[in-house]
């Protein structure tokens, strides 16, 4: 098991589990890395995806302890040391750990209890539905440190609240609670803790008992709306609805 997250399947779900509970699932580099390697070696019939945290808090964000010490492989240091070129690519290994979340064949549920900080909001944006528990709170906490939110979370964010909530959100740094994000639509749903297991079961299984085709058919339709005109969102829902003909009917290529 790789230190800090591990990886179980059960058929067609794959559960992704921050296991730090002694540091509120803090998150560093080599934790992405393996949610990246995760995503290499899925088995070919998953199809849900369900990423949690062990404890009382779903991820409290970046390990600060990583961050500032210099003999560490990704300290502010040396990061700052690269080439802006080379920072860059860095940054995009790290993002790999998230946005394979967004995989048109899976479909990614967080189940998140308490605080989702700054990386740890930016998981549970990674993923397309979000459970909540009633004390979960998120915030993008990056500005307290003088930095930038920067593993994929930012669209994810405008795309959810539009962006004069998205930049207030980020700006400020502010805690949000389970209701004010059910109020927003960052929370799919919102249960007492007790209740996340089996909502989130409720949730994997209405997905699995849809037709797997269609199921991702629709999520990229949805997925890409935003970047369509009218015009061409009906074009891709015709071109979409096509194939499935041809599919149910053993047409299909």
């Amino acid at each position: 098991m790789t230190v800090g997250v591990r990886l179980n399947c059960d058929g067609p779900v794959a559960t992704v589990t921050l296991c730090r509970p002694d540091v509120l699932n803090a998150q560093t580099p080599e934790m992405w890395r393996a949610m990246y390697d995760f995503s290499r070696d899925l088995p070919g019939d998953v199809r849900v995806v369900v990423v949690r945290g062990e404890g009382r808090a779903f991820s409290a964000g970046l390990d600060l302890s990583v961050v500032n010490d210099p003999a560490a492989e990704n300290s502010l240091a040396v990061l700052a040391a690269l080439s802006p070129e080379e920072c860059a690519d860095r940054i995009a290994g790290f993002q790999a750990g998230f946005t394979w979340l967004h995989r048109p064949d899976l479909l990614s549920i967080a189940a998140v209890q308490g605080h989702a900080i700054g990386a740890g909001f930016q998981l549970a944006l990674a993923c397309d539905l979000r459970v909540l528990t009633d004390d979960a709170r998120f915030s993008m906490a990056e500005v307290a440190l003088g930095l930038v939110p920067d593993l994929a979370g930012t669209k994810r964010l405008v795309d959810l609240v539009g962006y004069a909530r998205a930049l207030e959100i980020c700006v400020t740094g502010r805690r949000i609670d389970a209701v004010e994000a059910e109020r927003l639509g960052l929370a799919t749903v919102v249960v007492p803790p007790t209740e996340l297991d089996a909502a989130v079961e409720d949730l994997v299984g209405a997905i699995l008992a849809g037709n797997r085709n269609a199921v991702v058919e629709i999520k990229a339709l949805l997925a890409g709306a935003a970047g369509r005109s009218p015009a061409d969102q009906q074009r891709a829902e015709r071109e979409a609805q096509a194939r499935r003909f041809r599919d149910l009917v053993g047409a299909g290529e």
